[in-house]
C-alpha cells in the first residue's frame, strides 16, 4: 500500500515549490538562456551593434588552439583537484576518526581551510612561494630546488592545484568524517575478532560503506574544479605563465571582460556546463551503480 500526500488547499503544494522555482530561474534558467543566446551572435563592447551568426563562434572556438590548449590543462587539473582532495581528506578523516588526544582541536584545524575564500587562498598560497620572499620558496632553494612559479608553468600549474585542494579539502573531510562516523562499530569490531586487520577492515567494511559519501564528493568536487578555482587562479597566477593555467572557467572570463569577446566568452561557458553536466549524468549513470546505499 503506498501512501500519498494530500493537501486540503490546492494552493498551498505550488506556494511550497515557489521559492525554490523562483531561484532555479534566477539562478540558473535565465543566466543559462541569456549565455546560450549571446553564443549565437557578436556584439560591440557597448552592446550597440548587434549581429546573429548561428553556430559561428562554436565553429571558431573548436578551431582555436588555444581553446584546445585549455581544455587539455582543464582535464588535467580537474582530475588532479579531484582525485588528491578526496585522498588526503580521506586519509585525514580516518586519522581524526581515531581516538587521540586532543582530536577536537586536530577537527577544528582541519576545518578552517573551508573559511577562507579561494581567492584569498591563491594570494596566501602565492606568497608562501613568492620565489623573493616566500618561506617555501626559500626551503626549496635550500634542497637544491629552483622555484619560480612566475616564469615556469608545470611549477605554477601544481601549486594551483595544491592551493585549490587545500581549499576544498575541509569541505570533504567533514563528509568523510561524518561517514565514518555513521558505521556501526558493532561491524568493525566484529572484523577484528574473525581477525581481520586495519587495512582489511577499510577496504572491506568502511570503504563501501563510505561510497554513498565519496560518490556525493566526487560529484561536488569535479563542479567545484570546473567552476569554484576561478578565484585561486586569478589571484594566484591569473592564467600565466604563457597560458600554462588558464583552465576554462578562467578563459571564459579572461576573453570576455578582458578580451570583449562576448559571443565567444559566451559559446565557452555553454560548452564548458555542457561538460560538467555530461560529466555528471556519466557519473551517476555508471559510477553509482557502484555505490552501496
Amino acid at each position: 500500500m503506498h501512501k500519498r500526500v494530500t493537501f486540503d488547499d490546492k494552493l498551498l503544494p505550488y506556494m511550497l515549490l515557489a521559492p525554490q522555482l523562483f531561484i532555479t530561474v534566477a539562478f540558473f534558467l535565465w543566466p543559462s538562456g541569456q549565455a546560450i543566446w549571446q553564443s549565437l551572435i557578436i556584439e560591440d563592447a557597448f552592446g550597440g551593434n548587434t549581429r546573429f551568426v548561428w553556430f559561428a563562434n562554436f565553429e571558431r572556438l573548436l578551431t582555436d588552439s588555444a581553446y584546445w590548449h585549455s581544455a587539455r590543462i582543464t582535464l588535467f587539473f580537474s582530475l588532479m583537484v579531484t582525485l588528491i582532495g578526496l585522498a588526503l581528506a580521506l586519509l585525514l578523516a580516518v586519522m581524526a576518526d581515531r581516538t587521540l588526544r586532543g582530536a577536537t582541536a586536530y577537527k577544528t584545524f582541519l576545518v578552517w581551510p573551508y573559511a577562507v575564500a579561494p581567492a584569498v587562498a591563491g594570494v596566501l598560497w602565492g606568497f608562501l612561494f613568492n620565489p623573493r620572499v616566500g618561506i617555501f620558496a626559500y626551503w626549496l632553494d635550500r634542497f637544491g630546488i629552483e622555484w619560480n612559479h612566475q616564469l615556469n608553468g608545470n611549477q605554477a600549474l601544481w601549486l594551483v592545484i595544491f592551493a585549490a585542494c587545500w581549499n576544498q579539502i575541509s569541505y570533504n573531510f567533514i563528509f568523510f568524517l561524518a561517514g565514518l562516523q555513521s558505521i556501526p562499530k558493532s561491524l568493525i569490531e566484529a572484523a577484528a575478532i574473525d581477525g581481520a586487520g586495519p587495512g582489511r577492515r577499510f577496504w572491506t567494511i568502511m570503504f563501501p560503506l563510505l561510497s554513498p559519501t565519496g560518490f556525493f564528493l566526487l560529484v561536488v568536487n569535479i563542479i567545484y574544479a570546473f567552476f569554484g578555482t576561478f578565484g585561486v587562479v586569478d589571484a594566484l597566477t591569473k592564467g600565466g605563465p604563457a597560458a600554462d593555467t588558464t583552465i576554462l572557467v578562467f578563459k571564459v572570463y579572461n576573453d570576455g571582460f578582458r578580451g570583449s569577446d562576448f559571443g565567444g566568452s559566451a559559446a565557452q561557458s555553454v560548452i564548458l556546463m555542457l561538460i560538467v553536466v555530461a560529466l555528471t549524468v556519466v557519473q551517476f549513470r555508471f559510477i553509482e551503480r557502484r555505490v552501496h546505499y
